[in-house]
């Protein structure tokens, strides 16, 4: 299945998956409740199939899907002037990106192939094979981990990529765990996919710490042509997230605070 009908079907899913996330949090766990703050916004390119979304120091790092389109690029976090940038081969598919020390990791969809990049210039170092499909990517101290758009995340070698071992969520089974970020407080933050619903994580026993709606961000106006939720990375030494979707006009600075 191409990613394009992927990305179609959520206009059908997103209800129906935003109503059992609802129902979860309203069931028989006690998972707690957050939603957004809005604390400011900034432009986002309304191009940009938003696949992976990271902050290192002053450098926003940002790959995008879609084959023929797949890129990646370092934007300064300040300016928002561009810094560096790569293409995809046109029969790759972007997804999650992260820096692990010497190294940015970029995902593809399905075509199962990481590209090792220099941080710095983008450039492709090296590609090393996984199996199975690649969606969100964050680094979490002397690991990388990684999303396959199931209720697991994956972890791995920050330098050869190989896998070592993997958690399942103790909750929220039909999750479907997309973008990814690791967070300061050593959570991991997961969009789930089609909704408006963010995951916190403890990545050491799968446990869901907090789930955090998300909805409600773009006016009517904007909704046109955007696509789901997915982008999110913490600004660093902050509570403040930044947070986008496919297709969106604007990138979000945020925090989660409770309902």
């Amino acid at each position: 299945m191409k990613r394009q009908r992927r990305a179609a079907a959520a206009t059908v899913l997103i209800a129906a998956s935003a109503t059992l996330s609802t129902t979860a949090c309203a069931g028989d766990d006690h998972t707690p409740r957050l939603r957004v703050e809005v604390i400011t916004t900034r432009a986002h390119d309304r191009g940009a199939f938003t696949e992976g979304l990271e902050v290192d120091g002053t450098t926003l790092y940002e790959s995008t899907g879609m084959e023929g389109r797949s890129v990646v690029r370092a934007t300064d976090l300040t300016t928002g002037a561009p810094t560096a940038g790569a293409t995809l081969p046109d029969d790759y598919f972007g997804e999650g990106v992260t820096r692990a020390g010497a190294t940015v990791w970029q995902l593809t969809w399905k075509n199962e192939i990481a590209f090792a990049r220099d941080p710095q210039t983008l450039a492709e170092r090296r590609r090393v094979s996984y199996d199975g499909e690649g969606w969100g990517l964050c680094t979490r101290g002397d690991r990388v981990v990684m999303s396959n758009g199931s209720d697991t995340l994956t972890f791995r070698d920050p330098n050869t990529f190989a896998a070592t071992g993997s958690v399942r969520l103790t909750s929220r089974h039909n999750a479907r765990l997309n973008e990814l970020d690791c967070a300061a407080d050593g959570s991991v933050y997961a969009n789930v996919w089609p909704t408006d619903h963010i995951l916190r994580i403890d990545p050491g026993s799968g446990a869901v710490l907090a789930d955090i709606d998300a909805g409600g961000l773009l006016r009517p106006t904007e909704r046109a042509g955007a696509d789901v939720l997915n982008g999110i990375a913490q600004l660093p030494g902050t509570d403040h997230f930044l947070i986008t979707g496919k297709y969106w006009p604007t990138l979000f600075e945020v925090r989660f605070v409770p309902v």
